[in-house]
């Protein structure tokens, strides 16, 4: 195989711009010293020219031409065939190929074209046309790359830019110290499920949850120690709500509170039960109510499903009425509040 390569430097009066890469495929040396005096003279044009067509794939892959120059007839090689074979390579299946053939033939022309050929010249063309043509055929093979280009990059900023949009609503719904959800979120969370509830005739569960003695915690153990206590809490929490529906929330200081859509007062007891052994489990040391104890947590527990005339905040005033019930029969249980 012969293969040389030349590249001509800009001119001082040429203009600057992306250098022009041109292989030429062809058995006949002499084709290859005609067309590479041709460009010899030319601003901006590297030329490769390959004589074993065998091997001019896997170079038009290394070399990632602008242009290829084709032969048709070549020893050993169907030249069409060579044209499919570009075409089905990743790297090369936009490059603009210019067959080059020894006559005018319609029906020639008409296959190198279903081929994949993108231009059809009869060899050897007048150096004017010859240089016209690769220079037509490769800025507009430059300007669909950095067409390509700028829409992949457009892709990659708006999907940074949603990935933002995600992080930054996720920031908005969470409380900073616990990681869960925030009070704002947790109100628009049980105003939705509370229609959502009303519309179906289903049931929703409340848990209001407050950290007993958590002030005397603070007082003896200082704040860094109570924030751990909290996120320790908040952890429990979190590891009970099993369903993608559940909503664990900070509701203001050491209070929290659950959602759950769908539970019935059993389940949402059976649930409240489970998140106190889980803190219990934590034993966190505390010195009230007594020296040997713990951080515990005392949990209300209500359950409506909602009808006409009813609003959230009737859900959110029972569940309130169950933790005032725990606290008053002892701390560290749960209190089961019934409306009236």
């Amino acid at each position: 195989m012969q293969d040389f390569t030349q590249f001509n430097g800009a001119q001082e009066d040429a203009p600057i711009s992306t250098p022009l890469m041109v292989l030429l495929v062809d058995d006949q040396a002499m084709i290859g010293e005609a067309v590479r005096r041709a460009l010899a003279n030319e601003a901006n044009i590297a030329f490769h020219f390959c004589s074993d067509p065998l091997l001019a794939v896997s170079l038009a892959e290394q070399i990632k031409p602008t242009v290829i120059l084709q032969d048709l007839v070549m020893p050993g090689v169907d030249g069409l065939e060579l044209l499919a074979q570009y075409r089905s390579r990743r790297v090369l299946q936009d490059v603009p190929i210019i067959v080059l053939s020894t006559k005018e033939d319609p029906k020639i022309k008409s296959l190198a074209f279903s081929r994949g050929a993108n231009d059809y010249l009869v060899k050897l063309p007048d150096v004017i046309e010859l240089v016209a043509r690769i220079r037509y055929h490769s800025r507009s093979y430059l300007a669909l790359q950095q067409r390509d280009e700028a829409f992949r990059a457009l892709r990659e900023s708006q999907q940074q830019l949603l990935e933002a949009n995600l992080v930054l609503q996720r920031l908005m719904r969470s409380d900073g110290l616990t990681g869960l959800a925030n009070r704002r979120h947790f109100d628009d969370c049980l105003s939705s499920e509370w229609s959502r509830a009303l519309r179906e005739q289903s049931e929703v569960s409340l848990l209001m949850i407050d950290v007993d003695y958590f002030k005397a915690f603070n007082d003896r153990f200082g704040h860094v120690e109570g924030d751990e206590a909290l996120r320790k809490v908040a952890t429990c929490m979190s590891e009970m709500c099993s369903r993608s529906s559940d909503l664990a929330a900070r509701y203001g200081g050491e209070e929290f509170a659950m959602i759950l859509p769908g539970t019935s007062r059993g389940g949402a007891r059976l649930l409240a039960e489970k998140v106190r052994l889980c803190v219990q489990a934590l034993a966190i040391p505390h010195e009230q109510p007594g020296q040997d104890s713990t951080v515990s947590i005392s949990l209300g527990v209500a359950t409506l499903t909602p009808q006409m005339g009813m609003a959230a905040t009737d859900l959110v005033e029972l569940a309130d009425r169950g933790l005032y019930l725990a606290k008053q029969n002892g701390r560290n249980q749960v209190g089961v509040a019934e409306r009236d």
